[in-house]
C-alpha cells in the first residue's frame, strides 16, 4: 500500500484510463483481466485482491484504497456483469479481492475447475480430517490406558514391596526385643530390610532398639554391630527422627556396656560432650568415661579422682585431652563450641579453645565463628571473651559473614525466643535488645554503624525491620501499665485531697482550727496526707507522660524505664503514707481511752503495704536492675583468652 498509503488524504486517487473492454462475459474476460492486473500493478494495488487481511495496515485507509480499487472493478463492468456481482453478495458489503474471485468464478475456467474441484473433495477432506483426529483420540486413549496402568502396577508394586518391607521391619523389631539373633541374621540376609532403615513409629533403627534392650546382654549388641561392620553400615552416624544417635539413646538408657563398645570402634568421643551440654547429665558421661578402657595415664589418674561423679568442668577438660591424643580429627569439637556457645557455657568455650587455640575461628553452616554466634544467640558471657583477647579482638571489629553482614547487623537480628522469654514484659524485651545493638556499636567501627550488607541494608534498618513487631507490643505493654496505675494515682489523689480538707476531728468553730491540732497524731495524719498527696500527683504526672510518649525504640532505652521507675516508686510511697494517715485518724478518734488500739492498726495498715511491695516489687526490680543495674557487658576476669 506504498502507493496509496503515503500518499497525502486531500491528493485525489488515481483512476483507470486504459481499461478499454468492459467485462460482459467470458470471451472478453482474459482481455480485461490483463487490462486490469496491468492497472493494478501500475498503480501498486495487486495486494487488495491477493491478501485478505490489512496486517501491518492502518485500517482506515486500506478501507478507503480497498473502496477505490473496488470502483475500478465495478467500473469496467457491463450492466449485466455488474449486477450479477452485486447479487452474489446479500448484504452489499464485499471486498475488492471477494468481487475479484466471484468474477473468476464466473469466468475463469481454470480457477473455476478448481473451485468446483475444492467444493466436491471439502467433504472429503473433511471426513477423512474427522477420521484421522478419531484414529489419533483413540491412539491416545490407548497410550494413556496403558500409561495409567502401568503407573497402576507400578504402584501396586511399591505398596506391595512397602508393605513386605512393613512387615520384615515389625519381625526385625520383635526379634531384636526378644534378643534372638539368629532371626535377625535370617530376616537381613532377605535384604528385603536393613540396619539402616527405621523400623519403629518414632524412627529407631535397629541398632537404636537394640542400644535400649540389650543393656543386660552385650553379647546381643556386640552381635549387632559386627552385624553393621559386616555389612559396612557404620553405626554411630545413624539418627532416629528426633536426630538421636546411638551415643544419644546410649547417654538416656545409661547402657553402659554399649557405649564401651561404641565408643571402642569409633573414638568421636566429642559427640559424647555434645551430648552432655544437651542433657547436662555429667555424672553419667563421666561414670562412661570410668568405664572406659582407655590406654592414655592421665585418663587413670582422672577416674580415680572423679570417683562417681565430677563436675563439668573437669569432664570438658578430660574429653578435650582424649580429643588431642586420639587420632580423631581436631574438627571433632565443633558441635561442642557451638553448641556451648549458645547456650552460654563459657567455660566449655574457654577449655576448648585453650586446647584447640584454632577453635575460635572455627565456622557453623552459616559461615559464623564464635563471636558472631554469640552475638545472634544474645550469649554476653561468650562474648565478653573479647575484652579478654589481645589484639586480635581487632579482627571482630570489622569481620564480616558470608551475607555481608558485620557484628553490628548480627545485633541488630531478632533475639531467639529462648533468651526473650525469661525477660518480663515486652518494654523490658526490647530494652535488652537495644542494649546489645548499643553495645556492639561501641565496638566494631564508626564505618560499620553505616555499612550495608548484601542486601543493601544498614544495621539501624535490619533493626527496625527485625523489632518492628515487639517495638509495637512494647508499646502496647507500657500503655496498658501506665493506663492501670494512673488509675490508682488518681484515686489516692482524690481520697488525700479530700482527707486533707475534711480533717480528723473537725475544725473549731470560733477560729477554724482543727480539733486535734495539739495532738502530735494530728502532725502524724497531716505530714502523711501531704506525702501522700504530692507524690500520688508525681506518679500520676509520670504515669501520663508514658501515655503521651512518642515511643520512639531508643525512648526504651532509657526514658520510657525511668519514667515507669519513677512513677511506681512514688506510687508506693503515695500508698504507703495514705495508709499511715489513715491509721492516724483512726487512732485519734479512738484512741482517747484505748491505746491499745495502735496494735491492729499497725498490723492491718501493714497488710496492704506488705501485698502491694510483694506484688510489684519484682517489676520494679527487673526495671532498675535492667535500666540502672551492673552492665552485662565488660571485662570479667584479667586472665587472657586468645
Amino acid at each position: 500500500m506504498e502507493g496509496s498509503s503515503s500518499s497525502n488524504i486531500g491528493n485525489p486517487y488515481p483512476y483507470p484510463s486504459h481499461v478499454t473492454m468492459k467485462l460482459s462475459g467470458r470471451d472478453t474476460y482474459d482481455v480485461w483481466k490483463t487490462q486490469m492486473l496491468c492497472l493494478f500493478e501500475s498503480h501498486d494495488m495487486l495486494r487488495f485482491i491477493q491478501l485478505k487481511t490489512l496486517d501491518g495496515y492502518n485500517e482506515d485507509l486500506w478501507k478507503r484504497s480497498d473502496a477505490l480499487v473496488k470502483g475500478w472493478i465495478l467500473g469496467s463492468l457491463s450492466d449485466q456483469t455488474l449486477k450479477s456481482v452485486v447479487n452474489s453478495f446479500p448484504n452489499k458489503v464485499f471486498t475488492t479481492k471477494d468481487a475479484w474471485d466471484n468474477l473468476q468464478t464466473l469466468y475463469d475456467p481454470v480457477f473455476r475447475a478448481d473451485h468446483d474441484r475444492d467444493l466436491e473433495e471439502r467433504p472429503m477432506r473433511r471426513v477423512v480430517s474427522m477420521i484421522d483426529e478419531a484414529e489419533k483420540q483413540k491412539i491416545e486413549e490407548a497410550k494413556n490406558e496403558a500409561q495409567a496402568k502401568k503407573e497402576a502396577q507400578a504402584k501396586q508394586e511399591a505398596e506391595r514391596k512397602e508393605a513386605e518391607k512393613s512387615r520384615s521391619a515389625e519381625k526385625l523389631h520383635a526379634a531384636i526385643l526378644d534378643q534372638d539373633i539368629s532371626d535377625v541374621k535370617d530376616i537381613l540376609d532377605d535384604r528385603i530390610v536393613t540396619l539402616r532403615d527405621k523400623i519403629t513409629i518414632n524412627g529407631n533403627t535397629a541398632l537404636h532398639v537394640a542400644v535400649g534392650t540389650s543393656s543386660n546382654n552385650k553379647e546381643f549388641f556386640e552381635k549387632m554391630l559386627n552385624l553393621a561392620t559386616k555389612d559396612n553400615q557404620p553405626s554411630l552416624d545413624m539418627r532416629n527422627s528426633e536426630g538421636s544417635t546411638l551415643l544419644h539413646v546410649v547417654a538416656v538408657v545409661g547402657n553402659t556396656e554399649a557405649a564401651k563398645m561404641l565408643v571402642g570402634r569409633n573414638r568421636d568421643l566429642f559427640e559424647i560432650l555434645v551430648n552432655a551440654i544437651y542433657t547436662k547429665d555429667y555424672g553419667r558421661m563421666m561414670h562412661l568415661f570410668s568405664h572406659f578402657p582407655v590406654t592414655f595415664k592421665f585418663v587413670e589418674a582422672a577416674q580415680r579422682k572423679a570417683q562417681a561423679y565430677v563436675d563439668a568442668k573437669y569432664l570438658v577438660r578430660i574429653t578435650c585431652r582424649l580429643i588431642r591424643e586420639s587420632t580423631a580429627t581436631s574438627t571433632t569439637y565443633k558441635n561442642a563450641i557451638f553448641e556451648a556457645t549458645r547456650q552460654n557455657v563459657v567455660m566449655v568455650v574457654k577449655i576448648t579453645v585453650s586446647q584447640f587455640p584454632n577453635a575460635i575461628w572455627t565456622r557453623n553452616e552459616d559461615g559464623h565463628n564464635i563471636i558472631q554466634y554469640a552475638v545472634i544467640n544474645r550469649s554476653e558471657k561468650v562474648y565478653n571473651l573479647l575484652y579478654q583477647m589481645s589484639e586480635h579482638k581487632n579482627i571482630y571489629r570489622t569481620i564480616k559473614d558470608p551475607y555481608e553482614n558485620n557484628l553490628l547487623h548480627l545485633a541488630a537480628r531478632l533475639a531467639p525466643k529462648n533468651k526473650l522469654n525469661p525477660i518480663s514484659g515486652a518494654a523490658l524485651q526490647i530494652q535488652r535488645e537495644l542494649q546489645w545493638f548499643k553495645e556492639v556499636e561501641r565496638f566494631v567501627c564508626p564505618l560499620n554503624v553505616i555499612e550495608k550488607n548484601s542486601y543493601g541494608k544498614t544495621p539501624q534498618k535490619v533493626f527496625a525491620k527485625e523489632h518492628k513487631k515487639l517495638a509495637i507490643e512494647g508499646e502496647k505493654w507500657m500503655k496498658e501499665t501506665a493506663q492501670l496505675y494512673t488509675i490508682t494515682a488518681a484515686l489516692i489523689t482524690t481520697i488525700v485531697f479530700v482527707a486533707a480538707i475534711t480533717v480528723p476531728g473537725g475544725n473549731k468553730q470560733e477560729n477554724g482550727i482543727p480539733v486535734f491540732t495539739n495532738n502530735a497524731d494530728f502532725y502524724v495524719f497531716a505530714v502523711s496526707d501531704a506525702i501522700s498527696f504530692f507524690t500520688s500527683v508525681t506518679s500520676l504526672l509520670m504515669f501520663l507522660s508514658i501515655l503521651t510518649a512518642r515511643f520512639s525504640e531508643q525512648d526504651f532505652l532509657f526514658k520510657l524505664p525511668t519514667q515507669l521507675i519513677v512513677g511506681l516508686a512514688n506510687l508506693f510511697i503515695s500508698t504507703t503514707a495514705m495508709l499511715v494517715a489513715f491509721g492516724a485518724t483512726l487512732f485519734l478518734v479512738f484512741s482517747q481511752n484505748n491505746s491499745w488500739i495502735l496494735v491492729p492498726i499497725a498490723a492491718l495498715t501493714c497488710l496492704p503495704i506488705t501485698s502491694f511491695v510483694t506484688l510489684q516489687f519484682p517489676l520494679v526490680y527487673d526495671l532498675i536492675r535492667a535500666t540502672y543495674g551492673r552492665s552485662m557487658f565488660g571485662k570479667k576476669s584479667n586472665a587472657p583468652f586468645y
